[in-house]
């Protein structure tokens, strides 16, 4: 809706209507302020948003993020959301060769089932009680760490306090994950497995001394306390579709199609440009919050730009007549898929795959990982396809910097999903491309994104899904009391680039209405 004219002064302007800028407007809303958001899109949602990519076809995909686990209760409690999540009944699995027979690893089904299929691949019991001790001991941490999350940011110490295990903080905040990895574990797929959690969306190498991959392992594995990655029930859209509605109810206006332009301040107000098909204008408020990246941040208020960011994966959108049959006919097909199915993610694959990155060349066998949200969820096809069996697939990809691309991003985008694919192929007993359905004009339906993909159609710095790499979930110097605040007083950074952001969360918008309220 467009703004009133007559209106031009707010309590809060939220620039940007993704998820996270939706969670700081009702919260500000219920609260008795009242607020803009400013969205340039036509609609809301950001990058959690349900769209039907394929022309002609009832499928309802989830495009980009597609998986919750950083979501709090509290903030579905706190905004009376209607929005659902359904656990996946398998973890994850992961196919293999071993001896020149198919086989695999699959986690979940019952705690019988995954000791066995831990013994048939390692030829005993060593490797299921290193996993149960070392996630054991990542669960206790998410216990005590995803609680602090919509609180103030405590202190190092006081965190380190609080998880109460100086073995767990070692592992997970002090030494690279590799080492952690390498003394629990011997199988090289089982250590690649552990390793994924560590990779999605981060590019790094298990020793890398930065510990970007530790601080993407942790988000990981805290989530909702447990570490479990639901499904949202009717895809993304419903998550920020329930949103929108709260925060419209709570009194909030939402114009979308409405681009800020420009922020100006002098440290008690601020104005924000904005710009429509019709003109431009202004909306003036005590407080702004930025639901972007630091970039876009810093580009709106005329800030030195921060450290350039860059996304490092593929993404795959597909939907299928059928699922494939597996080399391994040991394990039901929906089981496989309905976890996570990781593709060339043996623990020395993942180090090869990140040195010819980092080399400047594509993987010769990409890494990544798949799951099927329709199997948890059917309601996300049109009733004839799923009565017909239908089913989507989403990929993605890991260890494909934005750099790769730069040459010719089409030429390596297709490259790339072709050397993907053929990972995939070679556990399945039937090729890929005779599972795809077609749409309307007869094409293939499969979607494939890149880092510049996603940073040309989300302004993701370069495609970087977290905006920006990942930050410990306790204070450092200048990330203020609750990892919102900037250099300018009333301008606050509610996206996933702020402190304990990255995901889909509303934690940013969380604590960024927080700090509002306080002030």
């Amino acid at each position: 809706m467009p703004v009133d004219e007559g209106t031009r002064s707010y309590d809060a302007v939220i620039v940007g209507g993704g998820h996270n800028g939706l969670v700081a407007a009702a919260y500000l809303a219920r609260a008795g302020r009242s607020v803009l958001v400013l969205e340039r899109l036509g609609h809301t949602g950001g990058a959690a948003v349900s769209t039907r990519p394929f022309a002609g076809v009832d499928a309802r995909l989830s495009r980009y993020s597609y998986l919750v686990s950083l979501l709090p209760r509290k903030i579905v409690r706190d905004l009376g959301l209607r929005f659902q999540v359904r656990g996946r009944t398998v973890s994850s699995y992961t196919p293999t060769e071993r001896g020149g027979r198919a086989t695999g690893l699959l986690v979940g089904g019952g705690e019988r089932r995954t000791r066995e299929a831990f013994a048939r691949l390692t030829g005993g019991e060593r490797e299921y009680a290193a996993w149960q001790r070392f996630y054991g001991m990542t669960g206790r941490v998410a216990e005590r760490v995803f609680p602090t999350l919509t609180e103030p940011l405590p202190g190092r110490d006081e965190l380190r306090r609080r998880i109460d295990d100086d073995t767990a903080w070692r592992a997970l905040f002090e030494e690279p994950i590799g080492v952690a990895v390498e003394e629990n574990f011997t199988d090289d797929l089982v250590r690649g497995v552990v390793l994924t959690d560590a990779l999605i969306g981060t590019f790094a190498d298990a020793h890398d001394p930065s510990l970007a991959q530790n601080r993407c392992f942790l988000y990981h594995v805290i989530g909702g306390g447990t570490g479990a990655w639901d499904v949202p029930v009717g895809g993304m859209g419903a998550l920020t579709d329930a949103l929108a509605a709260a925060a419209r109810t709570a009194g909030a206006v939402i114009a979308t199609g409405h681009e800020a332009i420009r922020i100006d301040t002098d440290g008690r107000t601020a104005e924000v440009t904005y710009r429509t098909a019709d003109g431009e204008g202004v909306a003036a408020a005590r407080h702004v919050l930025v639901n972007a990246s630091p970039q876009e941040l810093a580009a709106l208020l005329g800030d030195p730009p921060p450290e350039p960011a860059e996304g490092a994966q593929l993404k795959v959108n597909m939907l299928l007549t059928r699922l494939p049959r597996l080399r391994d006919d040991a394990v039901d097909p929906r089981e496989a898929f309905a976890g996570t199915f990781h593709i060339a993610e043996g623990y020395r694959e993942l180090a090869t795959a990140h040195a010819q990155a980092a080399a400047g060349e594509l993987p010769a066998a990409p890494p990544s990982e798949i799951y099927c949200h329709s199997l948890t969820d059917p309601t996300i096809l049109g009733p004839g396809l799923a009565g017909r069996g239908y089913q989507t697939l989403t990929l993605f990809g890991l260890h494909t910097p934005a750099r790769l691309f730069a040459r010719d991003n089409d030429a390596v985008r297709e490259e790339l999903l072709k050397a993907t694919l053929a990972q995939l192929d070679a556990h399945l007993a039937e090729p890929l491309a005779d599972c795809l359905a077609t749409d309307a004009d007869g094409r293939p339906c499969i979607e494939a994104k890149t880092p510049l993909d996603l940073e040309r159609d989300l302004r993701l710095p370069g495609g970087n899904i977290f905006h920006r790499a990942l930050s410990w979930p306790y204070a450092q110097e200048n990330t203020g009391r609750w990892g919102v605040e900037t250099g300018h007083p009333g301008v606050l950074l509610c996206g996933a680039g702020a402190v304990r952001g990255g995901g889909v969360s509303g934690v940013p918008g969380h604590n960024a209405a927080m700090a509002v309220l306080e002030a």
